[in-house]
């Protein structure tokens, strides 16, 4: 198993021109939200932004468009039919025009959506490479890998040890060795790019797993995975477009992310202790996260 270093990230952090403007960083289209969780998508978008990506555009609940919009105005909003607050079915034909329209280069799906009936019905449709967390995984294990994969476009999923387990059908791993064997499962059954988040995340998107050595108890709060999400999608539009949207850009993000993601848990609670770190929080540490992984 393969650590993953700061140089590496150093290496892998996508480049930023000068000559550049908002369509070189990437359009992101994220499907997230529910009236119970509308945290959760503002959370994921604005970490998409955070990571540099150009522009994103957040699909969610009619009935919580108002409170993204004043929660979040950097991002263009855009409502979907909902049934009790949960983006139905309905919407499946709404976000294909969605993604007609605004031309994204990647889609999320998955933070705070609840029990949608579209996620799944959304992953087999979506042209897009595609981040799938949370609740979209959650829907996956109810419907069956092979209800998705394989897709033809390149996949990361995302899921926390639970997660992991309902997509496996399995029990949950409570060690290094069962935590590398599941993340390697899942990576043959689905062809995706997988993380086994958790202490020490691990990411495998070949024949080698590597191991993240940042990040601690202040990101076992809710909402910790959301901003991971995001931070992978922003560096990933970013690394795609520069270099093709690929395992080997997929991976890059990935790493990026999970690192950073954690560094700036560390640094958090340097000031905040592990007690008091928010997963909003952790936004105001990725800049000093990232000037360390710089220098």
């Amino acid at each position: 198993m393969r650590e993953i270093k700061r140089k590496t990230i150093k290496s892998f952090l996508p480049k930023r021109g000068a000559d550049s403007n908002k369509g070189t960083f990437g359009r992101v289209l994220v499907v997230a939200g529910s009236n119970t969780m509308t945290g959760a998508a503002v959370l994921c978008a604005k970490s998409v932004l955070k990571a540099g990506a150009g522009l994103v555009v957040l699909a969610l609940p009619q009935s919580r468009q108002a409170a993204a919009i004043a929660a979040l105005p950097e991002v263009i909003t855009f409502p979907l039919p909902e049934t009790d607050g949960v983006i139905d079915l309905r919407a499946l034909g709404v976000l294909d025009a969605l993604l007609k329209a605004f031309n994204p280069c990647l889609a999320v799906i998955g933070p705070g959506l609840g029990a949608s009936p579209a996620a799944v019905p959304f992953m087999k449709q979506c042209h897009l490479p595609l981040v799938a967390d949370a609740d979209a995984l959650n829907r996956l294990s109810a419907s069956g890998l092979d209800s998705v994969f394989p897709r033809e476009q390149i996949t990361v999923l995302t899921p926390h040890p639970g997660e992991m387990a309902r997509l496996l059908k399995t029990d949950i791993a409570r060690d290094k060795k069962t935590r590398e064997q599941q993340v390697r499962t899942l990576k043959e059954k689905t062809g995706a790019v997988c993380l086994l988040k958790g202490k020490n995340t691990l990411l495998c998107a070949g024949d080698e797993v590597w191991q993240n050595p940042t990040g601690g108890s202040a990101l076992a709060k809710a909402g910790s995975g959301d901003v991971l999400c995001g931070l992978l999608a922003g560096f990933w539009a970013q690394l795609g477009l520069a270099e093709g949207f690929n395992f080997a850009s997929a991976q890059k993000a990935a790493a990026c992310a999970v690192y950073l993601h954690g560094l700036s848990g560390d640094l958090a609670a340097g000031d905040l202790t592990d007690y008091c770190v928010m997963a909003g929080e952790l936004l105001d540490y990725l800049p000093d996260a990232i000037n360390q992984v710089l220098k």
